[in-house]
């Protein structure tokens, strides 16, 4: 059995995360940098974000235990910045690394996860839900959508999806504002975690999202109705993003 340290981190594992973390911060001026390894089969990266201590809280599959320096520098760009060009330059290097990735049925581009908005943390958010609604039984990773251009009206706007095959919940980006309240923010996690719960049934010939049984079970979320009405006075902004 491996050594341990008091935290009962196994002492290699330790010793590659604080590796990492140097690796990493040589990249990142005057930041904190935290490295917990995974070995997760969807969720690649994770970052949470504390901006006013300027630390990062990040969780990153063990493939990234021996990447080169290039990777390394593309890591700290992504972490501290959410830079376009590294995200592609650490998308590259998930695929030709998936096959360190134990249990995936199927080849796929990994999605990298984003959690830690300007306003709010879709983790900590998640976490939350999943504790007091769902007894922790949800197992999907979170993430913020892409970030959009100039900001424009829309005639609709998707808050929300779940991917059943990859397990997968995404949130709007138009919801990480200063505008909108928390517990709006949550019911649309709230329900997009649902669709883990239920099935998607075939009624009529038509694909049935939302059951009965399912909007039966939304309602108990603790601000279902004011937040259905808070979303009816303002839907003109979050269409203006």
């Amino acid at each position: 059995m491996a050594a341990k340290k008091s935290d009962d981190v196994p002492t290699e594992i330790a010793e590659a995360q604080d590796s990492l973390e140097r690796r990493i911060r040589a990249h990142i001026a005057k930041a904190r940098v935290q490295v917990t390894l995974t070995d997760n089969r969807y969720t690649m990266i994770s970052v949470r974000r504390v901006a006013k201590e300027r630390r990062y809280e990040v969780r990153l599959h063990c493939m990234f235990v021996d990447a080169d320096p290039v990777i390394t520098r593309a890591l700290a760009k992504y972490i501290a910045d959410n830079d376009a060009d590294a995200s592609r330059i650490l998308g590259d290097f998930i695929d030709e690394n998936s096959d360190h990735v134990k249990g995936r049925a199927r080849r796929a581009p990994q999605q990298l996860i984003f959690t830690a908005g300007e306003h709010y943390d879709l983790r900590q958010m998640f976490d939350e839900l999943n504790a007091r609604y769902f007894d922790n039984k949800i197992e999907a990773a979170i993430t913020w959508g892409q970030r959009t251009g100039r900001p424009k009206r829309r005639n609709s706007i998707k808050m929300g999806s779940y991917s059943v095959e990859d397990k997968l919940i995404r949130i709007h980006r138009s919801l990480d504002r200063s505008f909108v309240p928390k517990f709006f923010v949550e019911w649309i996690v709230f329900h997009e975690m649902l669709h883990q719960v239920h099935d998607i049934t075939v009624k009529n010939g038509r694909r049935e999202f939302h059951s009965k049984e399912f909007l039966a079970d939304e309602a108990r979320f603790e601000h279902y109705v004011v937040a259905r009405d808070w979303e009816r006075r303002h839907i003109d902004a979050l269409l203006t993003y």
